[in-house]
């Protein structure tokens, strides 16, 4: 049986993702088969595996980190809002309904089987599992169907690292009053704490950190410094959308209500020279070189909501004066001339898109989600220096997209569409250029292109001499991850917690 440590936090986004993809790294670097777990995640970031089932992009970001491909069994539940009390349940990979909270809450219990045979299939692989929680342990109204952090814990007999987020105050409360809100069977697994994005001397939490070893008799294993890590973010606390100033290269991206994987631009934020602003109004627009509309799980909401916002004119005149614009997955059905959703999969209804390619979107009941590679070709205007390069990524959405042929313009391969019925999966069309392909920029020299030209427009030049695509860079950012653990966490301790899950 494999052996086993979970990550649990006093809050959302309390470190708890970035720690157990280090964990898997560091294990994965000391010669063990190391595998990441999520009984539930609730995420509008998400990833396709290899075998076309979508997970929550923070377990293939671990799995990354532990060197082995992402599975299902790795986060058997997936819970991604279409609103705001509805959310797509998604069950070893594939989506099963659209449920409010409460009914939702209801299905609960039935779901601890799945949950249990997907561990259980992974103990069988692997020799350590490192499991990561959701949100806060202490949440005392939804402890009772609790399967994914102290009820996770016990059905598998994890012991229980508690992370607290010192960046945001109040760590020694928040670690205290989790505690204190355990009964006594989640006490005896609570196995350490550790103290998250300290900035400063650590000697000056010593006394709090001792008089917490008081109160709690619960060992303290480590303070952690506060370190940027240009790694996958699925959680809408994500830094990325703070307000930023632009920069010799300036992306817009449009920060939709309801944004998911925007993770598509992180791989240009390897350069020093280019700003990824995410907006969220015209005024905040300003002279971008490019303007990103990013994948979204409400495309209808948030197009009605993008035109409220004076968003829709803002782009079309950018268009008008040669600023390229491109769309991914909800942003590339939002470029078109109408999207309709006669089944009520999201908004219900349809609404008139931007106009901007020659398509319409009929939203569907049945989801896609594959991997898929292919070469840019057809790309006109400042793009079009990318056409013969390779790129790889996968689709994720509901909806079938059509060419209206109201405009002459070519499908950008690969159209993994249905021929018979015009389906497309990208489209071109001068500066315009849409797609259902996330991770579009990510493969080696796809990115750096696309900055050289547009630099070259703007007769300036910029470094993209020696850019990595996005996969080599976060192998990197792993490693420095890694690094940063063993050099601040007690591994000694870590490595005599560890031990082997107990499920029946």
């Amino acid at each position: 049986m494999s052996k086993v440590i979970m990550i649990q936090g006093t809050m959302s986004n309390a470190g708890k993702s970035v720690v157990a993809a280090g964990l898997c790294r560091l294990f994965k670097q000391d010669g063990y088969k190391v595998a990441p777990f999520k009984s539930q995640n609730m995420a509008l970031n998400s990833f396709v595996t290899p075998e076309g089932l979508e997970i929550g992009r923070a377990q293939a970001m671990q799995a990354e980190a532990a060197g082995i491909d992402p599975q299902a069994v790795m986060n058997p539940i997936l819970l991604k809002p279409t609103g705001d009390a509805d959310s797509q349940v998604i069950l070893m990979g594939k989506p099963v309904a659209n449920m409010t909270a409460a009914e939702y809450y209801k299905m609960k219990p039935a779901l601890v089987p799945e949950i249990k045979n997907a561990f259980k299939s992974l103990c069988h692989e692997f020799d350590i599992i490192v499991i990561e929680g959701a949100g806060s342990p202490a949440e005392i109204n939804l402890k009772e169907n609790d399967i994914v952090n102290m009820g996770m814990a016990r059905l598998v007999n994890a012991p229980v690292l508690l992370v607290g987020d010192i960046d945001r105050g109040g760590v020694f409360a928040q670690l205290y009053g989790t505690y204190m809100l355990f009964e006594d069977w989640e006490k005896e697994l609570l196995a350490g704490m550790v103290i998250n994005k300290f900035r400063g001397d650590k000697t000056l939490l010593e006394p709090g950190i001792d008089m917490m070893r008081e109160k709690m008799e619960v060992p303290f294993l480590g303070v952690l410094p506060y370190i940027n890590f240009n790694l996958d973010d699925e959680d809408s606390l994500t830094k990325r959308f703070e307000k930023r100033e632009p920069r010799e290269i300036d992306i817009a991206a449009i920060r939709l209500p309801r944004i998911s994987n925007y993770t598509d631009l992180d791989v240009f934020e390897q350069f020093s020279e280019v700003s990824v602003r995410y907006i969220t109004d015209k005024e905040e627009l300003g002279s971008p070189d490019l303007i990103v509309i990013p994948g979204t799980k409400n495309t209808l909401e948030d197009l009605r909501w993008l035109k409220e916002r004076g968003l829709e004119g803002a782009i079309k005149e950018k268009v008008a004066k040669g600023t390229p614009v491109v769309g991914i997955c909800g942003g590339f059905q939002m470029l078109g001339e109408k999207i309709s959703d006669p089944l009520g999969v999201e908004a219900g209804g349809e609404e008139p898109g931007l106009g901007l390619l020659p398509m319409e979107t009929i939203l569907a009941e049945e989801k896609t989600t594959k991997q898929v590679k292919g070469v840019f070709e057809n790309l006109e205007g400042t793009l079009a220096s990318l056409n013969g390069t390779e790129y790889v990524g996968y689709e994720i959405h509901m909806g079938q997209t059509r060419k209206t042929g109201s405009k002459e313009t070519s499908a950008v391969p690969p159209n993994t569409g249905s021929k018979d019925k015009g389906e497309i999966i990208s489209l071109a069309a001068g500066e315009v250029f849409g797609t259902y392909v996330h991770g579009v920029f990510d493969k080696e020299g796809v990115a750096g292109k696309v900055l050289d030209a547009l630099a070259s427009k703007k007769n300036i030049s910029v470094n993209t001499k020696g850019a990595l695509g996005r996969k080599e860079y976060k192998e990197k950012e792993y490693d420095r991850l890694a690094d940063m653990l063993r050099e601040n966490l007690d591994m000694k301790k870590v490595y005599d917690l560890l031990r082997e899950a107990n499920i029946d």
